[in-house]
């Protein structure tokens, strides 16, 4: 008995973690995606497009390549109306999947990147990169980076040792940097060994290059550290003053030094440092408001007036000292600062980032439950302080890499940001002495993700 051919609709967020990287952002200029459809084991999949240039309709088979990636080969155009256009579409995937095929071919054989093999002793494992590999709460993240990977190119070629050993940090914020530009429909040129993305689309360029504030050798993190202990307000807003500041201003210096804005295929075109706080666990949490008073020299004291309405006065500051250590304030006023057009910074460039849009996107383990629990912007022009939110991560989710990521303008950039190029994320600038900010309906400032396991 010839079994019956299933094909069902994808949720466009499955579609994205699966197929998602194999789109061109110039695909978006002349058509708009309708429905997205698959067969049963995801082998053959489709997408209905309207042609927005021709008022028509284009059907599109896409199956895995000899890399791993998706990639289209079969179409059809020109339809007159959906309905042609997506039976089109059905019957084409059915007949491809009554091939018996799982590879189609493109005449390209490179391999996407395991990340999840070890490829060094268990010993030389990073914690969080062991966790990835065995653990069934990390299924959604496991599974959404293993989607992604043949589509992202290794430029140094020890990708996957450094994944797994020392670099775990910063690797997985290149990943984090690599998905969220990938989401922008950004053209992403990796051919260059440094900085780590050429950024390109309407005409214009932007280089930026991933920086991390790493841990100390005295302070590993712990494979059985399940709860880190959470800073009071107090310990945070010491840590502020001094600490924090020289933390972020050590890497963001050395990579001044390096002077990319010389090199031939960044010079004349902005360039952005995009940087990410790992040096202790749960840290994200809390820094990033010593990044903005480094970056700018200014910190921000509020209080509410007779009329009850909230008054923000920005405080000069000089330098920064913690024991025989000083460094200046405000890294865009330094020399050679005016090369650097903006500084880009997220709290979620982390495993829990990956596992909430993997499971969003509907890898899961059935037995994990997962909770996510935060800070947001409140919108209220007379608010002080963040909002909760809390909430179960599912398929009804609709987070994207664009949440809680802030681009910081350099006030003296020679080349300035094109903020059309990064329409979705949050843009603050420095204007008459204060910190001006464009946000997002919804900007988190901090969350945690709770797993929990079910019982049986």
């Amino acid at each position: 008995m010839i079994e019956k051919i299933i094909v069902k609709e994808m949720d466009e967020k499955r579609f994205n973690a699966i197929a998602g990287y194999s789109r061109s952002p110039a695909a978006g200029y002349v058509s708009k995606e309708l429905g997205w459809y698959s067969n049963d084991d995801e082998s053959v999949i489709g997408v209905l497009l309207l042609d927005t240039i021709d008022l028509d309709y284009v059907a599109v088979v896409l199956g895995r390549d000899e890399g791993g990636r998706f990639r289209a080969f079969d179409l059809e155009c020109s339809f007159p109306n959906k309905d042609e256009a997506q039976q089109w579409l059905i019957n084409a995937i059915k007949w491809h999947t009554g091939q018996n095929k799982k590879i189609f071919p493109q005449g390209d054989a490179s391999k996407g990147l395991d990340l999840f093999t070890p490829i060094v002793a268990s010993e030389k494992l990073h914690i969080f990169s062991s966790h990835l590999m065995r653990e069934a709460a990390f299924t959604p993240a496991r599974e959404l980076i293993r989607n992604m990977m043949p589509n992202f190119v290794d430029v140094d070629g020890n990708f996957v040792e450094q994944f797994q050993t020392t670099g775990f940090d910063s690797r997985l914020w290149e990943l984090f940097l690599f998905a969220y530009l990938s989401e922008e429909e950004l053209f992403v040129n990796r051919e260059h060994n440094a900085p780590d993305f050429l950024i390109q689309k309407y005409g214009k360029t932007v280089a930026m290059e991933a920086v991390i504030v790493g841990r100390k050798e005295n302070n590993p993190p712990r494979y059985f550290r399940k709860y880190p202990k959470i800073k009071s307000p107090d310990e945070v807003l010491k840590e502020h003053e001094d600490s924090m500041p020289i933390r972020f201003g050590s890497p963001l210096f050395t990579k001044l030094q390096k002077k990319y804005w010389e090199l031939p295929h960044v010079k004349g075109n902005p360039l952005i440092l995009a940087i990410a706080d790992f040096h202790d666990d749960a840290s994200m949490l809390w820094s990033s408001t010593a990044l903005i008073n480094y970056l700018y020299g200014v910190k921000h004291d509020f209080f509410y007036n007779e009329e009850n309405k909230l008054v923000i006065n920005p405080i000069p500051i000089k330098s920064h000292k913690v024991g025989n250590k000083e460094i200046p304030s405000g890294f865009f006023f330094q020399e050679n600062a005016e090369n650097i057009s903006a500084v880009v910074f997220s709290a979620s460039g982390t495993i829990s980032k990956f596992n909430r849009i993997g499971r969003q996107s509907g890898f899961k383990d059935d037995n994990v439950m997962m909770v996510r629990v935060g800070t947001c912007h409140d919108h209220d022009p007379n608010a002080a302080v963040p909002k909760m939110f809390k909430y179960v991560v599912d398929e009804q989710c609709d987070e994207t890499w664009a949440d809680g990521v802030s681009m910081f303008h350099n006030p003296n950039a020679i080349f300035p940001v094109p903020t059309e190029l990064f329409p979705t994320i949050a843009h603050h600038y420095f204007k008459n002495g204060q910190i001006v900010s464009n946000l997002p309906d919804f900007y988190p400032y901090a969350s945690w993700t709770l797993n929990m396991k079910l019982s049986k």
